[in-house]
């Protein structure tokens, strides 16, 4: 009889890549909420001061005449955020080649209403502020935080089917390749085209990796970095170059699994040879031959599978936290917060992300099942896709970072856009949730 160690039945699970990603989004949304917190705290504390100064404290990296400078606040947004956009980069690939992306009939639901409810915010949002100072942020309310809607969703266990989880991803993902197209096409000021040329052609040595079968991680870590600072220098929001570096990324294992199963039964066979020593000690051949079978482990899991599987922790544990630290900390009047709110960008956010959410996702999914044109996910209900459609109201990550990037420059504006991404997150979060909980019902297919 074995005996296991408190924690090693957990390890001893197997997760799919899929169960390995909603984990990973359910804990950053809810490491997520505890950073926001933090900020919020120190933005209305005695302490706020220190915590301004040290968000705006520069960090130069040179090398001879050539270098970057930035505050810690850009390293974070434009560097480590990179990575963020990376790891969504591999997500929608996979999603697109292996996931529900990649069945047509699946995936209509999702996109149509994914599209929904990025055109309907972003029309509210003009709506209230066409014409005024913050037309520009038009592209806030459009995205969708998948870590915090995907927690809420998990939180609620058996009332909601796993069908239900899949559409909310696939619309989540579908969603952040908006934003990320949004953000490359409209929120780049000026272009400098020689960088610019130069990041591309970064990119097709990566490209050139690929096709050769290169896949070893580093030559692709070196040209994404050099791509990454041709990106930064060209004007482009340098965590673009995340994403389409993750598009060069091979997605197909170094070798089939039939040829493991052969090669893995051959060493076995040649690893039952040697006697065992003593103390139950392996022999160094045998030693030699599980670390052949190792390294063939290792290159049956595509470049493409095992960043995503490697990066998800740190990224979960150090790069959003931290932006969340570096943007959600608001320093709010309370007296006036109603006021701020009641702003015409706070209130086309709010109205986007709430409003224009719900109308997007639940209407144009009601309208698509009743065309014909896609149906409901199993065991699901129309009433819960309307709790689904409040949850992708909670904008947080991608909404704060596009806008920064919308209202670069100009404090007043991006102070009343972040009152109203947590406030509409807030009140779409708690909403959304309760409906699933509360009054929506399970199906009782």
């Amino acid at each position: 009889m074995k005996i296991y160690a408190p924690w090693e039945r957990a390890f001893n699970r197997v997760a799919t890549p899929f169960e390995e990603f909603i984990h990973a989004q359910t804990t950053t949304g809810l490491i997520l909420m505890l950073m926001t917190i933090v900020a919020l705290v120190l933005a209305n504390s005695p302490f706020a001061e220190a915590y301004l100064h040290l968000f705006h404290t520069k960090i130069d990296i040179f090398v001879g005449e050539y270098g970057v400078s930035k505050t810690i606040h850009h390293w974070i947004n434009d560097g480590l955020m990179a990575i963020f956009f990376f790891i969504i980069g591999l997500e929608i690939k996979r999603e697109i080649l292996v996931g529900e992306l990649s069945n047509i009939k699946v995936a209509t639901l999702p996109i149509l209403a994914a599209i929904g409810g990025m055109a309907l915010p972003a029309l509210i949002y003009m709506g209230i502020n066409s014409g005024g100072e913050g037309a520009n942020g038009w592209g806030i309310p459009m995205a969708t935080d998948i870590a915090f809607a995907i927690s809420a969703l998990v939180l609620l266990g058996n009332r909601v089917s796993n069908s239900l989880v899949t559409f909310l991803v696939a619309l989540a993902i579908v969603d952040d390749l908006g934003a990320v197209v949004v953000i490359a096409l409209f929120y780049t000021e000026q272009i400098n085209f020689l960088p610019l040329i130069f990041s591309f052609a970064s990119f097709f040595i990566l490209v050139a990796f690929n096709r050769f079968g290169i896949h070893v991680i580093l030559p692709y870590f070196i040209v994404g970095s050099i791509m990454w600072l041709f990106m930064l220098e060209s004007g482009v929001h340098a965590t673009i170059a995340g994403v389409i570096a993750a598009m060069a990324i091979p997605s197909k294992p170094k070798y089939s699994p039939v040829d493991f199963t052969e090669y893995a039964k051959e060493k076995l066979n040649d690893y039952d040879k040697y006697p065992v020593a003593t103390d139950h000690m392996m022999h160094e051949k045998q030693k030699a031959i599980l670390q052949n079978v190792k390294d063939k482990i290792d290159a049956l899991n595509s470049p493409a599978s095992r960043l995503e599987h490697s990066l998800h922790l740190p990224v979960s544990l150090i790069v959003i936290p931290l932006f969340a630290l570096a943007n959600a900390g608001i320093s709010i009047d309370f007296s006036s917060a109603y006021e701020t709110a009641m702003q015409s960008v706070s209130l086309g956010i709010i109205a986007g992300l709430v409003l224009g959410k719900v109308l997007g996702i639940a209407g144009v999914s009601w309208l698509a099942i009743k065309m014909g044109i896609a149906k409901l996910p199993e065991n699901s209900t129309m009433n819960q896709i309307f709790g689904v459609a409040f949850l992708g109201g909670i904008g947080f990550t991608m909404s704060i970072f596009i806008a920064d990037l919308a209202f670069a420059g100009n404090e007043a504006l991006i102070f009343q856009a972040k009152i109203g991404i947590l406030a509409a997150s807030l009140f779409a979060g708690l909403f959304g949730f309760m409906w699933l909980r509360y009054v929506a019902k399970p199906s009782n297919k």
